[in-house]
């Protein structure tokens, strides 16, 4: 018995030990606990990653269209791409993602990235980062985005029409204008993915995200703190690109410092002799403006010649199935609060977030515009005394968005006993055979509305396919009705 009571006395006086050791440690009366970081479970959307690394993929190659995109036998490329393989690695195999690194040959500071994995930076970004954890951790960020699928939430959130009958509707929502010549796609790249902006709650959560991929990956989360913060410092009024598309959560160093303060230290990577290499590449070669990005596209004087694979390449589009574009022979009714009209019933009918309403099948459109279809809007003219006037202010302001655009005959016509306007157009379609932009012909009706405004519709085809297309437009046009207040 006495042996028992000396080892009981024994335990007591080394727990005694122990704990005021972690008494005394931590100050406060508890000792701060290390734990390693695991990455979050993202959650579930009504999107299916198929569904949701499509929609990428269709995206990437729009921009591959629209913008200078190094091949990825570019030394700076397969850097950053053997960068991104280094981080991607740390993820779980059940929360990855098919992730793609592009380089951008832009000057401004930007990155960005579409859902299912594809990751554009800028050279910009390239050059303004101080040292390879910078870097990472802009890609980090950008791979959180993809990994907590911010993209797809947002357009939950922002309402987006029919988002959980699957992709061809979120095709749908990114059209960016009237279609084909009329894209307007000038600053409005990518339509609602490209052009949708986190909320400052998202940009906390890929920062947080983005720090865990960081620290398990061996590089300090902190330098993607000090690089935004860096740039905040830099931007002036304005600030670049990246903080415009990116909204400062506020307290970036200071959020990422307390998230991180209780994780095992660990000897961080900062930098490294490739990125040294690979960011003095970078400054050696050419870089463009965003202007200058956006005044190339409109022209048709973006080649990129070498397109990874998965990604649809340019001039794919032009050879279109006829069976998977041309009308049925049903016809079902679209009610709207302006108007009527019935269109075929293998057309969808899609409303755009600017406003009006596209009218095409979904595989006559693309992140330009749509190639086959209708597209129906308003516009308001300024002091236009008659109808003609009018439409002569509409037909210069879409030309004035889209170059090559013009207007080659006129004629007065009636709409269901309303006077209107015809107009025959001849501009560039989005969808291409060769490399090179097909010959659209684009039909535009107009018709007096409420308030001074005109609305109008525009028949597209490519000038291929109008004949063909001319019986069903000219169906759509007799069954359309104005709704007057």
């Amino acid at each position: 018995m006495s042996v028992a009571l000396s080892l009981y006395s024994l335990r007591a006086r080394t727990l005694a030990i122990v704990f005021a050791v972690l008494l005394a440690a931590s100050g406060t009366g508890l000792a701060a606990v290390e734990s390693t970081p695991e990455l979050p479970n993202p959650g579930r959307v009504s999107v299916s990653k198929q569904e949701q690394e499509k929609l990428g993929l269709k995206v990437a190659g729009e921009v591959y269209q629209q913008m200078p995109i190094l091949p990825d036998s570019n030394r700076v490329t397969r850097y950053v791409q053997q960068l991104g393989k280094r981080l991607q690695k740390v993820i779980p195999q059940q929360y990855d993602w098919p992730y793609q690194f592009h380089v951008v040959q832009q000057k401004e500071i930007n990155a960005f990235a579409l859902p299912g994995g594809p990751i554009f930076v800028n050279l910009g970004t390239i050059d303004a980062a101080a040292n390879e954890a910078q870097l990472a951790g802009v890609l980090s960020h950008e791979m959180a985005h993809v990994y907590m699928q911010h993209s797809i939430k947002q357009m939950k959130k922002n309402q987006v029409p029919n988002l959980i009958s699957g992709l061809g509707q979120i095709l749908g929502q990114m059209i960016g204008g009237a279609g084909g010549a009329l894209a307007s796609i000038g600053g409005q790249l990518g339509g609602g993915i490209l052009s949708m902006k986190y909320s400052r709650a998202d940009e906390a959560q890929a920062d947080s995200v983005g720090a865990i991929i960081l620290y398990k990956a061996g590089y300090d989360p902190r330098q993607m703190a000090v690089f935004f913060e860096t740039l905040e410092k830099q931007g002036g009024g304005a600030g670049p690109q990246f903080l415009s598309d990116h909204p400062n959560p506020g307290n970036r160093y200071e959020a990422v410092s307390k998230e991180v303060q209780n994780w095992p230290p660990k000897h961080y990577r900062t930098d490294t002799a490739q990125f040294t290499q690979a960011r003095r590449q970078a400054q050696r070669m050419r870089a463009y403006t965003a202007q200058q990005i956006a005044q190339m596209a409109k022209n048709g004087q973006i080649h990129n010649t070498s397109v990874p694979a998965g990604i649809p390449k340019a001039g794919t589009a032009g050879r279109v199935n006829p069976s998977d574009v041309m009308p049925s022979g049903s016809f079902q009714q679209l009610n709207m609060q302006a108007f009527t009209i019935g269109h075929p019933a293998n057309w969808q009918a899609r409303q755009q977030q600017a406003g009006g309403v596209v009218i095409a099948p979904q595989a006559g459109v693309s992140q330009s515009g749509i190639a086959y279809g209708v597209m129906i809007s308003a516009f308001r003219p300024q002091n236009a005394g008659t109808l003609a006037d009018a439409v002569q202010q509409l037909v210069a302001s879409l030309a004035k968005q889209n170059p090559g655009l013009r207007a080659v005959a006129s004629r007065n016509i009636t709409v269901n006993g309303v006077q209107a306007k015809s107009v025959s157009l001849r501009g560039r379609s989005p969808f291409k055979s060769n490399g090179q932009p097909l010959q659209e012909h684009d039909w535009l009706v107009a018709l007096p509305y409420e308030q001074g405004r005109v609305i109008y519709l525009v028949f597209v085809s490519p000038e291929r396919d109008f004949s063909r297309l001319r019986p069903t437009f000219e169906k759509m046009l007799r069954s359309f009705r104005l709704n007057r207040g």
